[in-house]
């Protein structure tokens, strides 16, 4: 099953963004995880039923409280029935969102899916100058994948470019996204094929504000590490993932979030394809279109 962990400093937005989520999950079974529910209030309209340590929410989503052990937690989704198609691991303000992801690598039946970092465009660079949370925050910027700038309604253009440029000196390699009260398009902040191993309903190009969406068939062989090495290199790619012939004949299930990228085995019986999203404009990605 697909991790995801959602990290970031005290009053960033995270609450915001997983109730985002699961207002927008598309039929997906979202299942939460965080530390003690009151950490995490979800939106009261979207609980059906509160039993001990586990929460039922609308869409067949779950929240669960996985107090000090996180692992038996983890062991707990992969016996649930039905399983949960994605789960999201919400840490808390104070936490290293990269540690809680390495615990992700010791299970079997669990793959990281991305790390997203929230951060307050208003406050992030004081706050990262500041004696007592300087160290945190910095640690959780570099762990990220994805790093959502969020109430960046708050600051001028200047400030905006300013900041971009900070993000991008202190992190190197995660892409960075503006937001406004955590608004982000569900297929930017979790994977973009269904649990199944299939392609999304709808597989056109498509935009939706600022990110747009493009699909290749992929008819030819290629070489899968070459291509994610090349998408890797462009920073308007936030997202792919698909299943591609390799060289030698055999499908390979390729990921990619942020600049970070995954080679697997792909599952029996999958058509060979690949959704790319990122900002747009989307530059001509030639060797994907030359093999579609």
């Amino acid at each position: 099953m697909p991790v995801t962990v959602i990290g970031g400093y005290l009053g960033s937005g995270k609450t915001t963004l997983v109730n985002h989520l699961l207002r927008n999950a598309d039929g997906r079974r979202l299942a939460i995880l965080v530390n003690e529910f009151g950490e995490l209030p979800i939106d009261a309209d979207l609980i059906e039923a509160d039993d001990g340590d586990v929460i039922s929410l609308t869409g067949g989503c779950v929240c669960c409280s996985y107090g000090n052990d996180l692992m038996m937690a983890l062991m707990d989704m992969a016996k649930m029935e039905p399983r949960p198609d994605h789960i999201i691991l919400e840490s808390s303000g104070v936490a290293l969102p990269g540690a809680i992801a390495g615990s992700v690598s010791l299970l079997n039946d669990y793959s990281l899916d991305g790390i997203l970092v929230l951060t307050d465009a208003e406050t992030v660079q004081e706050r990262a100058n500041d004696k007592y949370m300087a160290d945190t925050i910095l640690r959780q910027l570099q762990d990220a994948n994805i790093i959502l700038l969020n109430k960046i309604d708050l600051i001028s253009d200047d400030k905006k470019a300013a900041l971009n440029d900070w993000l991008q000196e202190k992190t190197q390699s995660a892409t960075i996204i503006h937001t406004q009260n955590s608004v982000v398009p569900i297929e930017i902040a979790l994977q973009s094929f269904e649990h199944d191993g299939g392609f999304s309903a709808d597989r056109s190009t498509h935009s939706t504000s600022q990110f747009e969406t493009k699909f290749f068939a992929l008819n030819n062989s290629i070489d899968v590490k070459a291509l994610a090495e090349e998408l890797a290199e462009v920073p308007e790619i936030v997202r792919a993932k698909g299943f591609v012939q390799n060289e030698d004949g055999v499908l390979k299930t390729l990921q990619l979030v942020g600049q970070r990228f995954e080679i697997t085995p792909a599952p029996n019986e999958v058509e060979a394809g690949i959704v790319v999203i990122g900002m747009k404009p989307l530059p001509e990605l030639k060797t994907l279109a030359a093999t579609g």
